[in-house]
């Protein structure tokens, strides 16, 4: 599961999702799988579309039935989510 959420990109941020801290939470419930994620403002350019791509890309993992995207904005996105990888790759570190 994690490996599909590194493979998608924040289009204007050289990092993928998950190392941006985009991703909350990741529940799997016999083949159901619901990810808990946020974007980096509400107003991100990709916010009707990254979530969709969210969906498709885990519910092509082996062995996931379905899957759902929640999109919330509380607790809301900070630099500080981001892991040490990714402050790395943005020069952060």
């Amino acid at each position: 599961m994690i490996d599909a959420l590194k493979e998608i990109y924040d289009p204007e941020i050289p990092v993928n999702i998950y190392d941006l801290g985009l991703i909350y939470n990741v529940e799997i419930d016999e083949g159901h799988v619901m990810v808990t994620m946020t974007l980096t403002t509400p107003h991100c350019p990709v916010a009707e579309s990254m979530p969709a791509e969210v969906e498709l890309r885990v519910g092509a993992v082996p062995g996931v039935g379905d899957a759902e995207v929640n999109l919330v904005w509380d607790p809301p996105w900070s630099p500080q989510n981001m892991s040490d990888e990714a402050r790395l790759e943005l020069g952060m570190l």
